[in-house]
C-alpha cells in the first residue's frame, strides 16, 4: 500500500491571489503530491471579495506573515514541500530557515536582508507603493498599467491585461517597506532576514526571470551569492526572456515542470513510505 502523499504549500507575494496558483497545484497533484494554497492573514477566499474588502489586510507585515505559514507548515502530518513567488519566496527561504519544510522553490523571490542590489527597474515597480509613505498602513492596488509595467513587461499587452483582470487583488504596503529598510535595520528586529550559512536545512532552488523588473535577475543572483558559504543545497535556475508573471502568465507550466523536476533531482518523495 503506498504511504501518504507529501503535501507541497503554495505561498503567493503581493497583489496576486491563491487562486492563482490552481493550475500549479493540479500539475503537482497529477504528478503525486498534495498540494495546498493557503491565503495571507486577512485576504478573502475570493478575488472579487478581496477587491471588495482591502481593508482585511491594510496593515499586515511581513513577519506576520511568516508566523502564519509557519503556524500552517507546523500543522501538517508531514514536513512539506514549499513553493513560493515573490514575497511568498522570501517565506519560503524564511521558514526553511527555521526548519520547516523539507525543500523550497523561491521564484522571483523578494530580497532577504543582506541583498544590497537595487536596480532602477525595481525602484521603480515598487514607487506605486513606496511613493507614499501612508501605504505602510494601507492596502494598495495596482493598475492595469501598473501591473503590465512591473509583472507583465515581457508579455503581450492583451495577455497582461487578462491576467490582472483575473489574479490581481490590493496588497498591504508594509512588506515593501519592511524590505526596502531592511538594510538599515538591526538584524534582530528585521522581518526578512535569513540565515543564509546555515546547513541544517532542506535544499533550496531559487528560480529567477531574466526580463523580471519587480525582482531583477541581478537581485535573485545577489540573493543566491548570499547562500555560498552554506553546505546546504542551494541551487539557481535562470527563465531568461521571463517576467514576474512566470507564475501565472501562458508559461508557468514550464517553469513548475523545471520545480518538480529539481524536486526528483533532490530525491524529494511524492509519497511517504507505506508503515
Amino acid at each position: 500500500m503506498p504511504g501518504e502523499r507529501v503535501p507541497v504549500v503554495f505561498i503567493h507575494g503581493l497583489w496576486l491571489h491563491s487562486t492563482s496558483w490552481d493550475p500549479w497545484a493540479e500539475l503537482f497533484r497529477a504528478a503525486g503530491y498534495d498540494p495546498l494554497t493557503p491565503e495571507w492573514p486577512g485576504v478573502p477566499d475570493t478575488v472579487a471579495e478581496a477587491r471588495e474588502h482591502p481593508e482585511s489586510q491594510a496593515g499586515i507585515g511581513i513577519d506576520q506573515v511568516i508566523e502564519h505559514f509557519a503556524g500552517i507548515v507546523q500543522s501538517l502530518p508531514e514536513p512539506p514541500v514549499l513553493v513560493g513567488h515573490s514575497f511568498g519566496g522570501l517565506v519560503v527561504q524564511a521558514l526553511l530557515d527555521r526548519g520547516l519544510g523539507r525543500a523550497g522553490v523561491a521564484i522571483d523571490p523578494a530580497p532577504i536582508r543582506g541583498v544590497l542590489r537595487l536596480p532602477a527597474a525595481q525602484l521603480r515597480s515598487a514607487l506605486p507603493v513606496l511613493g507614499n509613505p501612508a501605504n505602510r498602513k494601507r492596502a494598495v492596488s495596482l493598475t492595469p498599467e501598473q501591473f503590465q509595467a512591473s509583472f507583465g513587461n515581457a508579455l503581450p499587452a492583451e495577455e497582461s491585461g487578462e491576467l490582472h483582470e483575473r489574479w490581481t487583488i490590493p496588497a498591504p504596503g508594509r512588506p515593501l517597506f519592511q524590505a526596502a529598510l531592511a538594510n538599515m535595520t538591526p538584524r534582530g528586529r528585521s522581518a526578512t532576514a535569513v540565515d543564509t550559512r546555515t546547513a541544517e536545512r532542506g535544499p533550496l532552488l531559487i528560480i529567477s526571470g531574466g526580463a523580471d523588473r519587480t525582482v531583477p535577475d541581478s537581485v535573485s543572483k545577489a540573493t543566491f551569492k548570499l547562500y555560498g558559504g552554506s553546505a546546504a543545497v542551494t541551487e539557481f535556475r535562470q527563465f531568461p526572456d521571463r517576467g514576474h508573471s512566470l507564475t501565472v502568465d501562458s508559461g508557468w507550466s514550464e517553469v513548475a515542470q523545471a520545480a518538480l523536476d529539481w524536486l526528483t533531482k533532490q530525491g524529494i518523495p511524492r509519497q511517504t513510505p507505506a508503515p
